[in-house]
């Protein structure tokens, strides 16, 4: 069994990449990058166990792509670290960023064949350029670039990090905790993704697939007495609205189902649970922007919508414009790629008995090109 576990760092925010999308979600085929990075090590067979730490919200969904170890991520990049840490149980570590998207197996067999040579391995390249510093020269001889991964001693790296002070790397930590490291060759080739220029020189990371993926909502509210009526975004003259934890809005919620239904992001009582207090009477147009914004994030863009709402009372086709309307601009899409629909059951069932409203929706949506940032 592998003396080795693997650690991908997949929870920041993409401060510094300008896109809609974090960078550990851009595509790569259908693939997610942090998914694609971390197939690209574990195709080496070398590790007892990965361990890919993630955003909070994001947790459930990673998990729908692999049976690898996922946790919570920090506020830092050493935050993140500790918290996986505690599941390392193997004398070695290997800590490598999403950012860096393509490992060269090269560089990894430098790095396990030194493991014994200090507390800490890093890989490190020399700098070609003149280097300035405060309007002085520097000699370059004299400066490195150290890369990841890096491979440590775990039970060094777990006392090096019970500190209050910040590392930008392991090594850091371990030399201030009075241990060692040692240095092996880098990769000019294992460039680190932190800005959108940056992409042009990751030459193995494939486009994203052009399919579009479709999913489909469905859902239904009973009427109730007394309270506003909120259908499509839109508020409808009625004596009447509907049962329900938030504000009712039946297809805005069918909307969200189809959404997530084509992300493969679960379905709306995942994300916005009836258990919540916070969600007591929520606008359900708030969901609905909550919900574009995970899609955005994780890497997906909206093509279009059409929704169906079926209801014998209250009669909508005086608001159905200002629906489409409404909707589109959450959504970030043009207001005829956002279709309603209104009919009725001609009497038959508890629509037809004037008992509440059904609305099915479909929803289209792709992956960013990021290709064309």
């Amino acid at each position: 069994m592998s003396d080795l576990t693997l650690i991908l760092l997949a929870a920041g925010n993409s401060a510094r990449f300008t896109s809609p999308v974090k960078k550990q979600w851009l595509r790569i085929g259908h693939q997610p990058l942090w998914h694609f990075v971390t197939n690209e090590f574990t195709n080496l067979n070398i590790f007892s166990k990965v361990i890919i730490t993630a955003h909070k919200d994001e947790i459930a969904y990673m998990r729908s792509f692999c049976e690898h170890t996922i946790v919570e991520g920090g506020q830092t990049r050493q935050a993140s670290l500790k918290n996986a840490l505690s599941h390392v149980s193997t004398p070695y570590v290997m800590v490598s960023d999403i950012a860096r998207s393509c490992p060269p197996k090269d560089l990894i067999m430098r790095l396990m064949g030194a493991k014994e040579k200090a507390d800490c391995i890093i890989p490190v390249l020399g700098m070609n350029d003149t280097v300035s510093f405060d309007g002085r020269t520097i000699d370059r001889e004299k400066l490195k670039r150290i890369q990841t991964p890096q491979l440590s001693k775990s039970s060094v790296l777990k006392e090096a990090l019970n500190t209050t002070e910040e590392y930008t790397d392991e090594s850091s930590a371990i030399l201030a905790f009075g241990k060692t490291r040692f240095e092996v060759e880098g990769d000019e080739s294992a460039h680190k993704l932190t800005r959108i220029s940056d992409m042009k020189n990751i030459p193995c990371l494939r486009p994203p697939s052009s399919d579009t993926l479709i999913g489909n909502g469905f859902d239904v509210h009973a009427f109730e007495e007394g309270k506003p009526m909120f259908l499509g975004g839109v508020q409808i003259d009625s004596n009447f609205g509907f049962k329900a934890h938030s504000d009712g809005d039946v297809a805005i919620h069918s909307l969200i189902d189809a959404l997530l239904g084509a992300a493969g992001m679960g379905d709306i009582g995942t994300l916005f649970p009836d258990s919540d207090a916070g969600y007591k009477g929520i606008d359900s147009k708030l969901l609905l922007k909550e919900t574009v914004n995970r899609l955005h994030h994780c890497g997906f863009t909206i093509v279009n919508v059409d929704i169906t709402i079926i209801a014998e009372t209250p009669r909508l086709s005086e608001y159905k414009t200002q629906m489409r309307r409404t909707l589109a601009a959450i959504l970030e899409i043009e207001p005829f790629l956002c279709n309603i629909k209104a009919t009725t059951t001609e009497g038959l069932g508890f629509t037809g008995r004037k008992e509440g409203v059904a609305v099915q929706s479909s929803a289209s949506v792709k992956y960013l090109d990021w290709t064309t940032i």
